[in-house]
């Protein structure tokens, strides 16, 4: 940048003193006349701001468009943000909701289990199933109670709708329940109205079949199946199911159990006239010990 000389510079001095001193004599005019109150000046002023302002808007409307842009990507940021958290509200929802499904499940198959309609000399021991123990030649389930629950083998167990098998093999705190529908499974059954008896036989199909019918036309597809007592080792009257047919039209037993939820069964006591001659075997270590807090002993 070229500099100016001395003598150019003496030169333009008293210019420059001159237009310092008409700046500062405008801005302090300018200051009076916006403080005075008379209804010239404010006419003036309103005057001056007319003129002035719409010429500030364009100017002014990069850094008004950047301040809008800020405060967009601002509230874009808090609406990420909430949704973010109302994302991971929901989750948690979800997973209450699911555990609250669960427990409701869960009670409703015990209130079914405490609600179930027996004989009242019979008495009963609450248990949890275990684990399922089947296979596909043999279908059972471990309950945690046993020996030293007074288990012995042949009794009957239940869950809150049905007959669901009967206690063989009996560990010192375990035991195991063979299902109706095993193929070791034979159970004497009175079908209600007609009082017919039969035999249910396991056939390991979700169904048990239908033996041994005295006379087959006196009964009805719907028809109640219930424990008849014969042989002494089960209780009478216990609901089995209701009779169906399959497609190639022999009888069918539809069990009242619910063998998809088995978790809650009831064993019940029952002292027969006839005892079982050849237990079954526990099919896991005789030596397996459980926690105390995982026994069940309500006694009915």
């Amino acid at each position: 940048m070229a500099r100016l000389n001395p003598k150019e510079a003496d030169t333009l001095a008293p210019f420059r003193y001159l237009a310092t001193g008409i700046i500062v004599i405008f801005l302090i005019a300018l200051f009076l006349v916006w403080r005075l109150d008379n209804p010239r000046v404010e006419k003036l002023r309103a005057d001056v701001i007319d003129a002035i302002l719409p010429k500030f808007e364009w100017v002014m409307a990069p850094a008004t468009g950047l301040i809008r842009i800020s405060q967009d990507f601002r509230s874009y940021q808090s609406l990420y943000e909430q949704n973010q958290e109302l994302r991971r509200e929901l989750q948690q929802m979800k997973s209450w909701k699911e555990a609250a499904l669960q427990l409701e499940q869960e009670n409703a198959r015990l209130l079914d289990l405490n609600n179930l309609q027996l004989d009242p000399k019979l008495t009963h021991i609450s248990s949890i199933v275990l684990a399922d123990s089947g296979s596909p030649f043999r279908q059972s389930v471990l309950i945690n109670v046993g020996m030293q629950d007074g288990i012995q083998d042949g009794w009957a167990a239940m869950d809150g709708l049905g007959l669901v098998g009967r206690i063989s093999g009996v560990g010192s705190k375990t035991a195991r329940v063979l299902l109706l529908t095993d193929t070791a499974s034979i159970i004497p059954a009175t079908i209600q109205p007609s009082g017919q008896q039969a035999l249910i036989a396991g056939d390991n199909t979700i169904a048990p079949t239908i033996e041994f019918l005295e006379n087959p036309e006196l009964v009805r597809p719907g028809d109640r199946v219930e424990t008849s007592g014969s042989g002494g080792v089960f209780p009478p009257d216990l609901l089995i199911g209701r009779l169906a047919l399959d497609p190639s039209g022999r009888l069918r037993v539809r069990l009242a159990a619910d063998y998809e939820r088995l978790e809650f069964l009831r064993v019940l006591r029952n002292f027969g006239t006839e005892s079982i001659d050849n237990p079954g075997s526990l099919i896991i270590d005789k030596s397996l010990s459980l926690p105390d807090n995982q026994n069940i002993k309500a006694d009915g």
